[in-house]
C-alpha cells in the first residue's frame, strides 16, 4: 500500500502539472487577445447607394444611380430648372426603373424607352444614358407651358405613351430626387462596394482623366473650370455637388477611392460602421477652393 507521503506527492506533481497547462492557456488566450484583431462575422451590406432625401433616405444599386446622376446632370448642360430633372426621373421610373435595357415594348430600348423607328436615334444612341437624356430634354422644352403642366402630363406630351397617367405616381420620389442629385442639398449621395471591389479599387489607379471627360460631356461643363464665378450659377442646382455626387456613384466605374469638394470629403468603403459617408475636412490646408477633387 503507497504510503501517505508518495499518495501526497503524486497529487502534488498532477496538480502542478495541471497549474502550468491551464497558465499556459490563459497566457495563449491573453497573447491572442492583445495581439490579434477580433473575428468580425456580422454580415456585410450588399454593395449600393444611397440618397438622403427629404423625406428620408432611399436606397439604389449602384448601377441604377449612376444612371440617375446622368440623367440630372445632362439637366446642367442645358441649364434647365429642377422640375425638367423632376419630369425625366418620374419618366425613367415609370419606363425601366433606372437601367439602361436593350429591350422594350416593340423596338423601344433604354433609360426613357425611345424608338428608333420614331426617329429618336440609332439603337447605340439611344443606349446613350448621356445622349438620351440630351434627347428627352429637347423635346421636353419644345412643349409649351411644360413648366406649369402636372409632371405626368408634362411626360407624357414628351413620351405619348399608352398608360401616360402612370407617370403620376412617381412624381414625390423623384422631385426629392432631383434635390439630391442636382446638388441643391449638399453631400447627401453615397456608395459602398464589396471586399473584391474595393480591394481593387485601392490597389489600382484611378482613371481620373477619362472621369473628368465624362463629366464634361454630361454637365456640359469642364470640371476644371470651377469654381464658378459668382453669379454664374446656373439655374439647374449646385453645379460642384453635382459633380461630385455624379463621381461618387461613378467611383467603381472609374476606380476613384476618394472624391472631395468644399470641406467635404467621400471614401471608398465597404459601408460598415458609417465609413461610407462624407465626413468633414479638418485641414482647413485641404479644402478644395470650390473644385471636385478625385483620386
Amino acid at each position: 500500500m503507497p504510503s501517505k507521503r508518495r499518495t501526497f506527492s503524486a497529487f502534488a506533481k498532477i496538480l502542478l502539472i495541471l497549474t502550468f497547462v491551464c497558465g499556459l492557456f490563459v497566457a495563449g488566450g491573453y497573447y491572442v487577445m492583445t495581439n490579434f484583431e477580433p473575428l468580425d462575422t456580422r454580415e456585410r451590406p450588399e454593395p449600393g447607394c444611397r440618397l438622403a432625401l427629404a423625406e428620408g433616405r432611399y436606397d439604389m444599386e449602384i448601377t441604377q444611380a449612376m444612371n440617375a446622376a446622368t440623367v440630372g446632370g445632362v439637366a446642367f448642360s442645358r441649364d434647365l430648372p429642377e422640375e425638367a430633372v423632376t419630369v425625366a426621373f418620374a419618366t425613367v421610373w415609370q419606363e425601366s426603373t433606372f437601367y439602361n435595357v436593350e429591350y422594350g415594348d416593340r423596338d423601344s430600348l433604354g433609360l426613357f424607352q425611345q424608338r428608333p423607328s420614331q426617329e429618336w436615334g440609332d439603337p447605340e444612341e439611344i443606349l446613350d444614358p448621356v445622349f438620351s437624356s440630351q434627347s428627352f430634354y429637347d423635346e421636353l422644352v419644345e412643349v409649351n407651358g411644360w413648366e406649369d403642366l402636372p409632371v405626368y402630363e408634362a411626360a407624357q406630351r414628351v413620351q405619348r405613351s399608352a398608360h401616360g397617367f402612370a407617370y403620376d405616381q412617381h412624381e414625390d420620389l423623384s422631385a426629392d430626387m432631383a434635390d439630391s442629385l442636382t446638388g441643391a442639398l449638399g453631400a447627401t449621395v453615397t456608395c459602398w462596394f464589396d471586399e473584391e471591389t474595393l480591394d481593387s479599387m485601392r490597389a489600382g489607379d484611378a482613371d481620373v482623366a477619362a472621369a473628368e471627360d465624362e463629366m464634361a460631356r454630361v454637365f456640359g461643363t469642364d470640371p476644371a473650370e470651377l469654381p464658378v464665378p459668382e453669379g454664374g450659377e446656373g439655374q439647374t442646382g449646385d453645379l460642384g455637388w453635382a459633380m461630385s455626387l455624379w463621381a461618387v456613384v461613378h467611383a467603381e466605374e472609374y476606380g476613384i477611392t476618394s472624391v472631395s469638394y468644399g470641406d467635404q470629403r467621400w471614401r471608398a468603403s465597404d459601408g460598415m460602421d458609417g465609413a461610407q459617408d462624407w465626413t468633414e475636412i479638418e485641414d482647413a490646408s485641404q479644402d478644395t477652393g470650390g473644385r471636385v477633387v478625385l483620386r
